[in-house]
């Protein structure tokens, strides 16, 4: 194994998800929001939509397939705003929420789990470029591809669990129902930058 490579593609792989985006976001907001339960359905929703996209890479990189930029974009730009439709719905639903000594003890359903999970992480931005543009240049970190694949998916999901667990671990320590709402609120302006921000830049490069 070329532990170089291995030690590169762990590191990049935690920064990656360690860096707030649309997947810590919603994490965080549904943890605040629905308990850590709920949070930790949501985490496994992200990873299968991980997998997911490793196995698009792979296919490109067994079938050698050229990406097309503008596909690349456009899927891009689709993802951007379904984070933004997320991002809606968590702002109204964190403004319309009763004031905290009116409100209940008991966390509510709330946003977030596995199958919402798997939406924003199949159309997080960040990890399709991630998988399909650079994932394929750690494919030799073993001699075998399928090895290669096991080996990479599986630091994959330990790391990302292990983030995403200590997210939702420092939410349930802070959290309150000041706080919890004070959360909510920034990670739907957090989404919705994430979602203006990437709409912008995909629309500049279609335009390109």
């Amino acid at each position: 194994m070329n532990t170089a490579l291995t030690a590169t593609y762990a590191l990049t792989v935690l920064l990656l998800i360690a860096t707030p985006g649309p997947v810590v976001a919603l994490i965080v907001n549904t943890a605040a929001a629905s308990g850590s339960r709920k949070a930790m359905f949501t985490a496994v929703g992200t990873n299968w939509a991980s997998l997911v996209l490793i196995g698009a890479a792979a296919w490109i990189i067994l079938t050698s397939a050229a990406i097309d930029k503008a596909w690349l974009s456009t899927m891009s730009l689709l993802g951007c705003l379904f984070i933004g439709y997320i991002a809606v719905g968590t702002l109204r639903e964190a403004l319309n929420a009763p004031a905290p000594e009116t409100a209940s003890e008991a966390p509510k359903a709330g946003r977030g789990g596995l199958l919402q999970g798997f939406m924003v992480g199949i159309s997080n931005p960040k990890d399709i470029i991630f998988f399909i543009a650079f994932f394929p240049q750690f494919i030799q970190i073993t001699e075998s591809f399928g090895k290669s694949m096991v080996v990479l998916s599986l630091l994959w999901v330990a790391i990302d669990f292990a983030v995403l667990s200590l997210y939702i671990f420092a939410i349930g320590k802070i959290a309150s129902q000041r706080s919890n709402r004070m959360i909510s609120l920034a990670s739907g302006v957090a989404l919705l930058l994430i979602a203006a921000g990437g709409l912008l830049y995909n629309l500049k490069e279609l335009a390109a």
